[in-house]
């Protein structure tokens, strides 16, 4: 009997090198997000805003088309809802529509539709149930088939991707019980005999593994001497001897999902089945999520549209001191948020998608910006609608229905949002991965000075280099276009709101964020890690930048093709004005904050001196250990796994 691996110990500083490990080194294509870090507004890297392919856009608009009818007639979100699960004949009439395939090549029986059109799929299916959109993008954006398009040998592709295409539902399964986002701890291992692994292990929260036929799973390979081992992704089937789906996981929202704990004992995958070689799981999975992070934000897009509907309308019908609550400017402003920053998360989304469609800009800080940005974003938007409905807002969709009057889900629409600033990378990791990319050219040239293994030797070197980039890099961060008053023209078409102010804005606090994160270098150099709170604030600079410069450059292609363009410029504006008061607060609070002051407050906190403020009150949880025993064994459980039938 093979024995598995015992749960590994790291320190800090290896739980670290194993991430950055698995992170993308080169930079082989231009990246707009990049370059803003860097204080380099490189507007030619997104405009003109790139289009789609004439016969992709015709393939992709009859799709949608399809799958709008399905939607309004096969998909009864108010039943997935009551009834927490999505019933087959809604999951068979997608698999029918050929759903399962949308992002897999025409040759394997997909349908080949391009990052815009999947996204764009995406935000409709996650308007009529998110539980509905969560199982289509946990399949297609990081489960099988994604990895297995970018990894997977030829014969791998033979042998599954007409499955999944059509039939087989997949689901990916990395996190385990005390493993997060620290993957240097997995436990789940895969040890080799002969032509075959044997992995054991528990996984949580496998979104789809309830009902996948299919699985990708991160384990553990130990070293010997023919091989490194590592972290190593495998294809298993579900329905593999020794695997056992002992709970499905209920949450607050998106109570459809089938999200579960997984198993695995002493379970044989052929070693055909292995993506890449051994050790390189984790580099796997980041380079899948590059684009498979723009599901979530294109879910989020999909509820914006929906939560502006809602707020028009009713803001419209509801009357208080004598005219409509929309007329009031308290809601008014909420309703001009909405509008506003929906419009920027389209903007954002689609620029994005259509970038990875062309595959001449590397987008990762975009597509991770993307998923911070929607995810927290279309929380506030979700909020906003339930404070504008009022007691309503609070009020469940079937208690509205039962005393006759519009069954609204704004309080589910919360519930359901609320997982997306954990899903696919918490947003405190995401600002730490995000983070670490905008200052990747600043490591480059100066980590041998911060880092305290450096030899002398090597920090002469490296203080070489460093003078040598920053004597050419810095006096660049003086001075821009954003100063001059004609700069970028275009887009102060007659007639139209300023734009070019706009952009000029942009331009101008890119510099600005590049000068601050070289002083905060400057003045923490190898304790710039631990200081989470300022990395945070530089990411979401960099995020509303972002976001302003996609929701310019979709403003104006709008008004060039003559697509509501003047309506478009207003909502463009209104959200860089608002987005404005957002960064010029965030710029403020990177040197005046109380980040020294919360430090000694959470020492305090987890030592116990403020225990006493804890008093007065009774503790609803019950009692039981904080995180389930993951012992790798058999399973003493029933199996909750079940096939869609």
């Amino acid at each position: 009997m093979t024995a598995p691996l015992d749960k590994p110990r790291v320190t800090e500083r290896e739980a670290r090198q194993v991430a950055e490990a698995a992170r993308e080194q080169d930079w082989r294509k231009p990246s707009f997000a990049k370059e803003l870090f860097l204080g380099r507004f490189r507007l030619d890297l997104i405009h003109p805003h790139p289009l789609p392919d004439a016969e992709d856009a015709r393939r992709g608009e009859a799709f949608l088309a399809k799958l709008r009818a399905f939607c309004e007639t096969g998909i009864d979100g108010a039943l997935i809802e009551r009834e927490a699960r999505i019933p087959d004949e809604t999951v068979n009439g997608l698999k029918e529509l050929g759903a399962l395939g949308m992002k897999i090549d025409t040759r394997y029986g997909g349908l080949g539709l391009t990052q815009v059109y999947y996204n764009r799929a995406l935000s409709l299916v996650g308007s009529a149930s998110p539980a509905v959109g969560a199982l289509l993008s946990a399949h297609q954006s990081i489960g099988v088939p994604q990895p297995l398009k970018q990894f997977g040998t030829q014969e791998q592709k033979d042998t599954f991707l007409p499955r999944l295409a059509r039939t087989d539902i997949s689901a990916f399964l990395l996190t385990e019980p005390d493993v997060g986002s620290d993957p240097a701890r997995l436990a789940t291992s895969a040890v080799r005999e002969g032509d075959s692994y044997v992995l054991d292990g528990v996984k949580l929260w496998t979104t789809n593994g309830v009902v996948a036929d299919l699985l990708v799973v991160m384990a553990r390979v130990p070293r010997t001497a023919e091989s490194k081992g590592g972290i190593t992704a495998f294809i298993v089937e579900a329905d593999s001897p020794g695997i056992t789906v002992e709970n499905r996981n209920a949450f607050m929202g998106l109570r459809g999902l089938e999200n579960g704990v997984t198993r695995f004992h002493q379970v044989r995958v052929p070693a055909a089945n292995r993506i890449g070689p051994e050790g390189a799981g984790l580099k796997i999975a980041l380079t899948t999520l590059n684009t498979g992070r723009l599901s979530l934000p294109a879910m989020c897009v999909g509820a914006g549209k929906w939560c502006l509907k809602i707020a028009r309308e009713w803001s419209c019908e509801r009357e208080q001191w004598g005219r409509p609550v929309g007329r009031h400017e308290a809601v008014g402003a909420k309703i001009s948020f909405i509008a506003a920053t929906t419009f920027a998360l389209e903007a954002v989304v689609d620029l994005s998608s259509q970038m990875a469609d062309e595959d001449r800009n590397d987008i990762r800080i975009e597509a991770a910006l993307a998923k911070l940005y929607g995810s927290e974003m279309g929380w506030l938007i979700a909020d906003e609608l339930v404070q504008i409905r009022g007691g309503r807002g609070f009020e469940t969709a079937d208690s509205l229905a039962a005393r006759g009057e519009r069954p609204v889900p704004a309080e589910q629409m919360l519930r359901d949002m609320r997982i997306n600033r954990i899903f696919e990378g918490s947003t405190e990791i995401m600002h730490l991965l995000i983070a670490r990319e905008a200052v990747d050219a600043h490591l480059s040239v100066a980590g041998g000075l911060i880092d305290p293994d450096t030899t002398l030797q090597d920090k002469a070197k490296a203080g070489a280099q460093a003078t040598a980039f920053y004597a050419r890099w810095l006096p660049k961060l003086v001075a821009g276009p954003g100063q001059l008053p004609g700069s970028y023209a275009a887009f102060h078409p007659y007639g139209h709101p300023d734009l070019s102010a706009q952009l000029r804005y942009v331009e101008r606090s890119a510099r600005k964020l590049a000068r601050s994160t070289f002083y905060a270098m400057s003045r923490w150099q190898g304790k710039m890690e631990t200081k989470q709170g300022f990395l945070g604030r530089i990411v979401d600079i960099g995020a509303e930048l972002f976001a302003m410069s996609a929701a310019c450059v979709r403003a104006e292609l709008l008004r060039s093709s003559d697509d509501h363009g003047r309506e478009a410029y207003q909502l463009a504006d209104a959200f860089c004005r608002q987005a404005r008061i957002r960064v010029d607060e965030l710029f403020g609070r990177l040197w005046a904050n109380t980040d020294e002051l919360d430090r000694k407050v959470v020492s305090g906190v987890l030592s116990g001196t403020y225990t006493w403020l804890e008093q007065g009150i009774v503790d609803a949880s019950g009692e039981g250990p904080w995180i389930a025993d993951a012992a790798p064994g058999p399973s003493t459980a029933d199996n909750v796994h079940r096939r869609i039938r």
